[in-house]
């Protein structure tokens, strides 16, 4: 066990990327263009389709339709991260396929808030997605 003064500890290291299992029937579902209500109706607690409905609502200009949607896709990836060892902090890699569903859920709720004119939450997740990852920020049009 280290402490504090052990010369052998790491102080620069966070906590280890945090990976979500891989769901490939979500996944080959949306990919194959099965309609996401229909997948979040069969895997609720997976986040890719809620992220999904969120994006398909922000493009159509329904922002509070989006938030609720990105809300319910950003909950049940922190129920997800929880489950898989995340503490609150530390990397959920864009690059972790698994992760995306959340990543963009997250996103997408930062943009949905923006919309709305809640700056505070849209500022709060900007901050979030680029702490997970700052690649996801960029993929996500958040720059990072």
């Amino acid at each position: 066990m280290t402490t504090p003064s052990d010369p052998t500890r790491n102080l620069l290291s966070g906590p280890p990327p945090t990976l979500l299992p891989s769901d490939a029937a979500v996944t080959d579902a949306l990919a194959a263009g099965e309609p996401p209500a229909s997948v979040a109706a069969s895997a609720p607690a997976q986040s890719a389709p809620w992220a999904a409905l969120a994006e398909q609502a922000l493009g159509k200009g329904n922002a509070v339709e989006a938030y609720a949607y990105a809300r319910t896709g950003y909950h049940r990836g922190l129920d997800a991260l929880r489950r898989s060892g995340w503490r609150g902090t530390g990397p959920v890699p864009w690059s972790h396929e698994p992760n995306r569903g959340f990543l963009r859920a997250l996103a997408a709720l930062g943009q949905a808030a923006s919309s709305i004119g809640e700056t505070e939450e849209a500022d709060r997740c900007r901050t979030f997605l680029t702490d997970c990852d700052p690649a996801a920020a960029r993929e996500l049009g958040y720059g990072g």
